[in-house]
């Protein structure tokens, strides 16, 4: 592919260090005076998603990754546990294993199509959307007379997570929940 050097990052670019792959997410370049320039760059760990500061040489050089955005629709879960997903464009399917699927797994229900970077045939991350839908299955009733601000219950979610919500949060009423933290955002009309 020839030789990447800091002059070509970009939002989005994935590149191998350390031997992990990061995705750049900020990068800038900074030339202090009688210093030597570098680029100061924000990388965030496709598969953790924990984010670093990292400063490289200008020019100095990088390996790029060649990765595709595609789209895949979460079909089931077969006997051994992997998580059946189907290419929205080619509809070939592909089990994925649960410890690719991260945290927001447990907020993934059949149907639901999540973006995958794929490096030639395989795919190396999983990206949920950051705010899904659903629906609250149980929840304990709210106690009458509580006012008290930031009261929350536990409510148990169509997919089988437990989230906290606010005790006006009933069962039927459908919540947007933020999958990378967790947390109830909203009640959705």
């Amino acid at each position: 592919m020839g030789a990447t050097t800091t002059a070509d990052f970009y939002n989005g670019m994935v590149i191998r260090y350390n031997n992990d792959l990061y995705t750049v997410t900020e990068f800038h370049h900074r030339n202090p005076g009688n210093w030597r320039a570098f680029v100061q760059v924000r990388l965030k760990n496709v598969k953790t998603g924990r984010v670093i500061e990292q400063r490289f040489r200008a020019g100095e050089e990088i390996e790029a990754v060649r990765v595709e955005h595609q789209n895949w629709q979460f079909l089931y879960v077969d006997s051994d546990g992997s998580y059946i997903f189907m290419n929205t464009e080619t509809f070939d399917q592909q089990p994925v294993p649960k410890d690719l699927l991260g945290e927001g797994v447990k907020f993934l229900k059949e149907g639901d199509v999540v973006e995958m970077l794929v490096d030639g045939e395989n795919i190396i991350a999983v990206e949920f959307p950051t705010f899904l839908e659903l629906t609250v299955e149980s929840a304990e009733p709210g106690v009458r007379g509580d006012t008290a601000t930031n009261v929350t219950k536990p409510a148990t979610l169509e997919t089988g997570a437990v989230v906290n919500v606010p005790l006006f949060v009933n069962p039927g009423d459908r919540i947007r929940i933020d999958t990378r933290t967790g947390q109830y955002i909203e009640r959705v009309k």
